[in-house]
């Protein structure tokens, strides 16, 4: 079943670009990952899916139900970060915390105080006194106090330090485990190539590809770097399935995707020093999805 359903969604600003004919679906209880630089639209997307803003074309659902006709009703299983927040300063964390769960209907004080211990999160502080960080805390804390189906999350980690960013993974990973559905929105790939199952790339308000991370990973692409003992041209490796070539001096550094047979015969002409061959960073996969499409 698919929580979420986003058929060629548009949203268009006047002349200024907004998103174009997104679609995707989020299958119930995955993590799903939606990646793009800022300003790609993942923001714009999100926004229209939670029916902030309404979109000039195309439709979403989430749980089966239109975004826009059922938008009250759909909001109360939805937990929601958006990447940046504001908050009414003289309100005590506390105070603006039980604010947010009197909407739904429901004693979440005991969830409250379980998930600022796990946040380190100070309930008697005011909002004003906050670092940016720890209104971020706040934030998650809102989004997940009311146990949601499903938590759309925004640039989440943004202004949280490494170990608070460690503990808000674990957390996701024990919302997971009891069946909830995530979509995670981000620039940083490392967050989504650690978390999610499947991901969706955005380029300049249009989906480029929606694949397995252990797709995008798994055979597509070899990372190689050789030592040579000699200097080499660059025309060298002049190979079918050879991208990001770099050649400095005698150290060369390649994408490789195809049989590896072909490669490594090149390499044995050559006289080499060393030689490394890894699995690339999705961060490396996702500039070459970049470069392709231009």
């Amino acid at each position: 079943m698919n929580v979420i359903e986003i058929n060629n969604l548009t949203k268009t600003y006047g002349k200024s670009r907004g998103i174009t004919d997104i679609s995707f679906n989020v299958e119930e209880g995955e993590i799903f990952g939606f990646i793009g630089p800022n300003g790609a639209g993942k923001s714009t997307t999100i926004r229209t899916l939670l029916s902030l803003i309404y979109p000039t074309s195309g439709s979403a659902k989430i749980f089966g139900k239109d975004c826009i006709a059922f938008a009250p009703e759909i909001k109360k299983q939805i937990g929601y970060l958006p990447s940046e927040v504001f908050y009414y300063d003289n309100m005590k964390v506390i105070d603006l915390l039980k604010y947010s769960a009197s909407f739904y209907k429901k004693d979440c004080t005991k969830r409250i105080k379980e998930l600022a211990e796990i946040m380190d999160l100070d309930l008697t502080k005011k909002i004003d006194d906050l670092s940016l960080g720890n209104k971020k805390k706040v934030g998650i804390v809102q989004g997940l106090l009311h146990e949601p189906k499903l938590i759309i999350l925004d640039e989440p980690t943004s202004g949280l330090d490494p170990l608070m960013q460690q503990k808000f993974f674990e957390l996701l990973e024990i919302e997971h485990q009891k069946g909830v559905t995530v979509l995670f929105s981000s620039h940083i790939l490392s967050e989504v190539q650690r978390l999610c199952s499947r991901v969706a790339i955005i380029k300049e308000g249009k989906i480029v590809t929606v694949e397995k991370i252990s797709t995008l990973q798994e055979n597509n692409y070899k990372k190689f770097k050789i030592h040579t003992k000699a200097n080499l041209d660059k025309s060298y490796f002049d190979v079918a399935g050879v991208s990001k070539l770099e050649v400095e001096g005698n150290n060369v550094s390649f994408l490789f995707k195809g049989n590896l047979n072909i490669v490594l015969k090149k390499i044995a002409e050559t006289e080499i020093a060393n030689v490394w061959i890894e699995e690339p960073d999705l961060e490396e996969i996702f500039m070459h999805y970049y470069v392709k499409e231009a």
